[in-house]
């Protein structure tokens, strides 16, 4: 469970409850959550290994799509994957892919597309590097724009990635790009550390067992900085994010400059205790409440400049005392 601290404390609770009461408040807590719950959404990844160009660069895109595709197909869950690295890698099978997953995906599941390589920017338009025929950002976003998830999020780890963006940027969809211009062209490191943010546990920073787009992004952006600095090497990446559908992407998401809202919300992949109740059908809808409840937590704070002080704490301790409930029953 998240760390109540972050979020403030909430009133008081009762100390003293009769047995009585504590079981009808927990059946009824239960039914709530069985009956007004829908079917469990289901996260869909593509992950695309571009072309290297060199030996070098051919093993390294390859070995990290093969440590995405086995972090996410041990994750549990409703994760559906699909990872094309090598001679796969190809604008053809791209497409078919992704018009196979846009008759799988339902509104209400989720849709990741993670691109590692290299990428070209010319000023005008920006292309994915692969076997053959390269793929355009406007050929990349017309493909999920199909997608009728409507939580999407697209992490492009290539050079010139942020070129990319004014093709893909979209109400609702999350823009992780390694770098902040089209014209930071040398070949990043940005993607390495995305892979390893989901993979190491310091990644959760909130604690509550599940990795957020958001989390992700910044412990990616941390260690690549890091990369540079140790290196003592002139940094020629700087991870941006973008969220909003509008504007530009930032280095620094916050509540202050609005970016990263729909990060946050976005639970890119569960571990720990949250992983082993995905997979158990007594507990993925109370798993799918926490979660729900989570995100609304996450979606107040940035509203919390537009509401009056005492509104806001209202609705958030009233948020803080339902989520303790959902965890406590997790918990047992």
């Amino acid at each position: 469970m998240r760390n109540l601290a972050e979020w403030g404390k909430p009133p008081g609770l009762p100390v003293r409850h009769s047995c009585r009461v504590c079981l009808c408040t927990l059946l009824l807590l239960c039914a709530v959550v069985m009956t007004a719950l829908p079917s469990s959404a289901a996260v869909h990844y593509v992950t695309v290994a571009g072309l290297g160009g060199e030996p070098d660069y051919e093993q390294r895109f390859t070995t990290l799509a093969k440590d995405l595709d086995k972090i996410l197909k041990g994750s549990g869950g409703d994760a559906k994957v699909h990872t094309l690295m090598g001679a796969e890698s190809t604008r053809a099978k791209i497409t078919d892919v992704m018009t196979q997953v846009a008759k799988e995906v339902k509104s209400d599941d989720a849709f990741v597309l993670t691109l590692i390589g290299h990428g070209s920017y010319d000023g005008r338009d920006y292309k994915f590097n692969l076997k053959g025929p390269d793929v355009s950002g406007i050929e990349l976003a017309a493909l999920c724009d199909r997608i009728p998830a409507t939580r999407q999020l697209i992490v492009n780890t290539t050079s010139a990635s942020h070129g990319s963006l004014p093709a893909l940027q979209k109400p609702n969809r999350a823009l992780i790009f390694s770098t902040k211009s089209g014209s930071e062209r040398n070949a990043t490191v940005f993607g390495r550390y995305w892979v390893e943010a989901l993979r190491d546990t310091a990644t959760d920073s909130d604690k509550n067992e599940t990795i957020s787009a958001l989390e992700a992004f910044r412990y990616a952006d941390q260690k690549t900085t890091g990369f540079y600095e140790t290196q003592k090497r002139l940094a020629t990446e700087h991870a941006v994010l973008e969220d909003t559908g509008q504007g530009d992407a930032v280095r620094a998401p916050s509540t202050e400059n609005g970016q990263g809202k729909v990060a946050s919300q976005f639970p890119l992949l569960r571990i720990g205790s949250a992983q082993r109740a995905a997979a158990d059908p007594a507990k993925r809808q109370l798993l799918d409440k926490k979660e729900q409840l989570e995100q609304q937590i996450d979606r107040l704070k940035y509203e919390k400049a537009a509401l009056a002080t005492d509104d806001y704490r209202k609705k958030l301790s009233a948020l803080l005392v339902d989520l303790a409930q959902v965890q406590e029953e997790l918990d047992k």
